[in-house]
């Protein structure tokens, strides 16, 4: 049984950098990833801004040194990218050393390789490789297969965009309990038309640069990303002398259950979540000194996610809170991974960072984001991960165990 769930290493691709120290640099700068639509040829290029990954697939395969015919979707190349980073970080030598696991999050899995060859499935064998990577997890098992890990657990989690948060929390019960001494965690996710038409359909996509917490908001920028984290219990720490980046102190999950795509209008889940975290980590709420919000601009998230801060924290006592989807867009199921990171980096550096794009104050409470990079002490972040169909789930980072 392990106390502590120590973080020792992570890894990072996204639309603001291709790996934890461009990340870093582009969110103290205010260095937004957003832009029109270049690598999907769809009908709706024109009309909305997403968070796009500079590197194109034959690029990406380079830098992984695969072979031609491989079968790898975007999604799972940018997982074994972030994944392979975070191992390295950690100083990992020998990754079957310990009892060592993956638990990896993905919304829309091989998509995209699925729109380009769906059509060619029945009448051209060569393509029917790449619909077998259709499902969620095969990235799990390519990014398993790439680190070397074949002989332990392995899984998928999909909760919408609260999957990579429940990844995190999923990993560190299973090193609390003793089950695993190592879990690689974290989610991947690509851009692809399928996303793109889905959200179109939902009328939440915006035109422009997102905005969170604004009054005007318009709706969320799509972004694709990935990120991992290792963790490991105290007893590896220990063993290897090793360097700990942070803790996971608390987690909490939720359902609602309020309705397939909308959040509680009185953020229910979000306060459920928010709460079963704070007692996990045995933490009253003035222990938190930032938020990393979900904060995905729409109308309906960030009313909800405010009203369920102010129902935690209370009217006056609601703590520095931003949402970084302005620098990434919405990375869906890696959300929760790419804002881990963010917020160990926060913490590390002892920086909050700022709410792009504000402008005007929403009408529905008096809270307002954090709107410059500011320089603070910080010992415990609380980050939230708020899903389709209620799923909600909140992740406390700490210096200390």
């Amino acid at each position: 049984m392990s106390k502590g769930v120590a973080i020792t290493g992570m890894g990072i691709i996204s639309a603001i950098g291709n790996n934890v120290a461009e990340n870093y640099q582009s969110l103290i700068e205010g260095k937004k990833g957003i832009s029109r639509i270049s690598k999907i040829d769809t009908i709706h290029k024109d009309d909305i801004m997403v968070g796009e990954i500079a590197f194109t697939n034959d690029a990406l395969e380079k830098k992984l040194g695969l072979s031609a015919d491989n079968n790898y979707s975007r999604t799972a190349l940018l997982g074994v990218l972030a994944a392979k980073e975070a191992v390295e970080n950690a100083g990992i030598s020998d990754i079957s050393a310990y009892k060592t696991g993956v638990i990896s999050a993905t919304s829309v899995g091989g998509m995209d390789m699925t729109e380009r060859y769906y059509y060619d499935y029945l009448t051209d064998p060569e393509t029917q490789k790449y619909i077998e990577g259709h499902h969620a997890g095969d990235s799990t098992q390519k990014i398993a297969e790439q680190l070397g890990i074949n002989e332990s657990l392995v899984t998928t989690i999909s909760t919408a965009c609260s999957s990579a948060a429940n990844a995190i929390m999923l990993g560190a019960r299973l090193i609390k309990s003793g089950q695993l001494d190592r879990v690689i965690v974290g989610g991947t996710d690509c851009l692809s038309k399928f996303t793109i038409n889905g959200f179109k359909t939902l009328m939440i996509l915006s035109d422009t640069y997102n905005t969170p917490f604004d009054e005007n908001r318009k709706g969320l920028n799509l972004g694709e990303a990935s990120a991992f984290l290792v963790l490991e219990s105290d007893a590896v720490v220990k063993a290897e002398n090793k360097t700990v980046l942070a803790y996971v102190k608390g987690y909490g999950n939720a359902n609602d259950a309020f309705h397939q795509t909308a959040s509680s209008d009185h953020g229910d889940g979000a306060t459920l979540a928010m709460e079963q975290a704070l007692k996990v980590a045995d933490l009253k709420p003035e222990a938190i000194d930032y938020i990393n919000a979900h904060g995905t601009a729409t109308g309906n998230n960030d009313l909800s996610e405010g009203r369920a801060i102010l129902r935690v924290f209370g009217d006056n006592h609601v703590p520095d809170f931003s949402s970084t989807k302005a620098y990434t867009g919405h990375t869906l199921a890696a959300a929760g991974a790419i804002e881990a990171v963010f917020s160990i980096l926060a913490l590390q550096n002892d920086v909050i960072y700022p709410n792009l794009n504000f402008k005007t104050q929403m009408k529905e409470f008096h809270i307002t984001p954090q709107l410059t990079l500011k320089k603070k002490p910080l010992q415990i972040i609380l980050s939230n991960s708020l899903g389709f169909g209620g799923n909600c789930s909140t992740v406390i980072f700490s210096k200390e165990q």
